[in-house]
Formats: structure tokens, C-alpha cells, sequence
């Protein structure tokens, strides 16, 4: 599972020609996109809801999880309008990162809004991960494919855009494995989320990734 992905042939591109390809694409009659997530430190500059979890104010943070959720609303619409199917898969290692604890209460006002998002305990994908972690895609049908890349410090910085269709579909296939895998994002939540205490933050420790 994912064995091509690593020698894949890629175009690199830069933030602005990845969002400007990626809005093209996802207008193009994709039918669907799948999101695979995978890293467990990421900053979310610019949303007032990370930037209190990132101060330490957890209580804040939490209530300013409903802001963004017209905007999740209205990019639920425009998929209806569309006609693409949105899947969404979490990896969660344990114990869980500050940044993840917090990402979850991020993402359920988007499964309250009817976005399919499950989550994998990466403990149960360990056997796909012997040699390398599973990667961190973005997969529009099966017309284009994007890593999302990192910079130095840990800003995102554009993505590696994939056109290759058997690798596409090849990548695509494991994302259907895991899915399979993974638990409903309720569950996993009501069970493992909501008991933790409020993190204790460090700044340092995470990456910038951008909008959630």
C-alpha cells in the first residue's frame, strides 16, 4: 500500500500555482476528493480559534471553533453544486498532540455540518508503516494528486502536484483501505477526545500548515 507513491514523478509548486491548480481542478467534474492527513504538529495562523489555543486559552479557543462554520457550510454547498463527494481521514498517533486534541474539536463543526471525516489510530496502520509513513494527500478524482510540503520551519509551502493516473489510482486505492480501517469521527471523539484535560502548549512544537 502507497509502495509507488515515494518514486512518483511530481511537479513542485508553489503556494499560489498549488491553491490556483487545486481551485481548477476541483471545478473540472472531479466527482470526488479524498484528504489524507497524516502529520501531528501544525500551526493554523490566522484562525482566531488555534491562535487562542496557541496563547493557552483553551476555553477561547473552543468557543471559537463555530466561526469558520458558514464557511465549512458554504464549501459543503459548493461540492453539493458540483457534484464531488468530500472523504477526510485523520491519523492520530498517541498520546495525542496538543495540536491534534485541539484540531478535533476543529473538525467536528465540519462533521456536525455532514463532512465525511473518520479517524485511524496509527498503532492500527503500523504494519503499512514499517517503512514509511503514509503520505500527506490531497486526491481530486483521478485527474491530479498533491503532497503538501513543508519548509525548514515547518511552513507550508506549496505542494508536490501528481498527474500520473495508475499512481493516482494506486494511492487512491490505499486511502480506501485505511477508510475502511478508520472509525467513525464521533466515536473516536466522544471516546478518546472530550476526557483529555486542556494541553499544555508549547509554540515551538508545532508547524505552520494554513487554513484549516
Amino acid at each position: 500500500m502507497f509502495d509507488s507513491f515515494p518514486g512518483g514523478a511530481s511537479e513542485r509548486l508553489d503556494r499560489p500555482r498549488y491553491h490556483a491548480d487545486l481551485g481548477r481542478v476541483y471545478s473540472s467534474g472531479i466527482g470526488f476528493l479524498n484528504k489524507l492527513e497524516r502529520g501531528q504538529h501544525f500551526k493554523e495562523r490566522g484562525f482566531p480559534s488555534w491562535e487562542a489555543f496557541a496563547d493557552g486559552d483553551w476555553e477561547r479557543a473552543l468557543s471559537l471553533t463555530e466561526e469558520r462554520r458558514e464557511d465549512y457550510a458554504e464549501e459543503l454547498r459548493q461540492a453539493s453544486r458540483l457534484g464531488v463527494t468530500h472523504r477526510r481521514l485523520r491519523v492520530v498517533e498517541f498520546p495525542i498532540t496538543p495540536y491534534v486534541q485541539w484540531e478535533l474539536f476543529a473538525l467536528r463543526v465540519r462533521v456536525n455540518l455532514g463532512d465525511e471525516i473518520k479517524v485511524v489510530d496509527a498503532r492500527r496502520i503500523s504494519d503499512i508503516e514499517r517503512t514509511h509513513q503514509v503520505p500527506e494527500v490531497v486526491i481530486l478524482g483521478d485527474v491530479a494528486m498533491y503532497e503538501v510540503v513543508y519548509d525548514e520551519d515547518g511552513n507550508a509551502d506549496g505542494a508536490n502536484r501528481y498527474t500520473d493516473r495508475s499512481l493516482i489510482r494506486e494511492t487512491n486505492a490505499g486511502f480506501d483501505a485505511l477508510y475502511e480501517r478508520a472509525e467513525g469521527f464521533h466515536d473516536f471523539f466522544d471516546r478518546e477526545i472530550v476526557t483529555l484535560a486542556p494541553p499544555q502548549v508549547s509554540g515551538a512544537q508545532t508547524g505552520f500548515r494554513g487554513s484549516r
